[in-house]
């Protein structure tokens, strides 16, 4: 029943944020709850690597490994910004805005939660959808004309994206309602080689493209820097934290059902999608202007990167996959609230008018270049850890062209984030366009870049035992 928990209580939470019942009660009121559901994901995620079946209602709602480890990171980053959000936020001085925002931020996680914790492909489509509707408002919350068009463009695109992955879903149910197995993931695995080939590989490519609109997979990335260029710190963590991975968990649930058919060649999309989109980040990191869109990009990259790494097949590629998965939800979240601390520390978000962050805000300016550090991908925190694993297993599958190339962009991405963040950070604040004075950050967002921090340094040095299997059952998830 924990399961049921852990949709029920932010729901819970949305109604009584709602509620006209002071200023204080609505972050309080998410923060708790977001604390209790990140208990009882663990809880769930530690049975199910103790290898005790967690089901709460068969073929509807199941957690295996995968899974289990995408509801863990959604309900980590969901509390956490749910602290960054208490001093964030709490400069709104309308209180029914203020409300609402905790509102709408409890319906968007509870839409997350969802994705991974059913098993019935028609419901997760639905899910991500309430994704999209329930993030819109959090994108435009700031409510100006660029957060409006951004949050427009973002609906627009990620709607038309949930449209064509419907259609594929459709292909995909119509090609299998005969078959003597449920219509969930593991069911589909046991249905795959009784379907037409084709028909099959069509249904994945429109998933692919549909939901890669979603995830921000190239070319139809483009809402995702304007959407976290404009929403609020707290709402990027989440959305590029954990949003475009529970919709790129979707797409990589397709890929096992693709090669137990044994006549489609699936990983090849997933090299050639994933390459195109670490490629076109890397360059597009060099010449960004805005600090939240280049954290965005890095998304972008990211994405790509796991991809890729599902793309590469074996053991260890999968495995590099979803450690990968693992380091861009801490990694990317905490990039956000840097950003989110550096925003209020200087008010703009333009490169070239920040300089000596370091100086002005030394709490700000620290966990900017740390969080870019972190991202870039280097030695020896868990990015690093990550991206060298799949690098490894790419040349032991001896698939040398696609390491390569990968290899290549991922160095110029790190050069590019650390040359921005470096003249942000150290650079003299008389050549920046604006001049700025110390400011203190709220006690919320201080403590949540502290505890965003520690999974970060640790999984650099140690993994604990019980995350390492979970790791590995999400391999195995992807390999049978």
């Amino acid at each position: 029943m924990s399961l049921f928990a852990i949709l029920a209580l932010p729901l819970v939470a949305a109604v009584i944020s709602w509620l006209p019942l002071g200023r204080r009660l609505a972050p309080a009121t998410t923060l708790g709850i977001s604390s209790i559901t990140l208990i009882l994901a663990v809880t769930s995620a530690l049975r199910v690597t103790a290898g005790r079946p967690v089901v709460a209602a068969p073929n509807w709602v199941e957690l295996d490994g995968l899974s289990a480890l995408v509801l863990v990171l959604v309900a980590l980053v969901a509390a956490t910004a749910a602290l960054f959000s208490w001093g964030y936020i709490a400069r709104e001085q309308d209180a029914r805005h203020l409300r609402r925002y905790y509102a709408n931020y409890n319906l968007f996680v509870c839409s997350l939660l969802t994705v991974p914790l059913v098993v019935e492909p028609a419901l997760v489509w639905t899910a991500v959808e309430l994704t999209t509707i329930t993030g819109v408002y959090l994108v435009a919350f700031d409510d100006t004309p660029e957060a409006v068009e951004a949050a427009w463009k973002y609906s627009i695109l990620t709607i038309m994206g949930g449209a064509m992955a419907l259609l594929g879903f459709i292909v995909l149910y119509r090609a299998t309602r005969f078959g003597d197995a449920p219509f969930t993931w593991t069911g589909l695995v046991v249905l795959g080689p009784k379907v037409s080939p084709d028909v099959l590989e069509s249904a994945f490519l429109l998933i692919l493209v549909g939901f890669g609109a979603k995830a921000g997979l190239v070319p139809l990335h483009t809402w995702l820097p304007d959407a976290h260029s404009q929403a609020p710190s707290p709402i990027c963590a989440l959305l590029s934290g954990v949003k475009t991975t529970v919709v790129l968990y979707v797409i990589l649930r397709m890929l096992p059902i693709l090669n137990a058919s044994g006549r489609i060649d699936v990983d090849r999309w997933a090299i050639i999608v994933g390459l195109v989109s670490v490629g076109t980040a890397a360059f597009l990191i060099l010449q960004v202007t805005d600090y939240k869109r280049l954290f965005a990009f890095s998304t972008v990259e990211h994405m790509g990167i796991i991809l890729t790494a599902a793309g590469l097949g074996g053991a260890g590629a999968h495995y590099g996959a979803v450690y990968q998965i693992l380091n861009h939800s801490l990694t990317k979240s905490f990039c956000f609230f840097a950003a989110g601390s550096a925003l209020l520390a200087v008010d703009t978000r333009e490169i070239a008018d920040v300089r000596g962050l370091i100086r002005t805000s030394p709490a700000a300016g620290a966990a900017l270049l740390f969080g870019g550090i972190a991202i870039a991908g280097a030695p020896p925190l868990a990015v690093f850890l990550s991206e060298f694993s799949i690098l490894r297993s790419g040349i032991a599958a001896q698939q040398y062209v696609a390491t390569g190339l990968m290899a290549a962009f991922v160095v110029i991405a790190f050069f590019g984030i650390l040359n921005h963040l470096n003249r942000m950070v150290f650079g003299n604040a008389a050549l920046a366009g604006t001049h700025t004075v110390a400011i203190k950050l709220p006690l919320s967002c201080v403590t949540t870049l502290f505890l965003a921090a520690a999974p970060i340094i640790v999984l650099g040095v140690y993994m604990p035992p019980p995350l390492h299997r979970l790791l590995q059952m999400a391999a195995q998830s992807l390999s049978r």
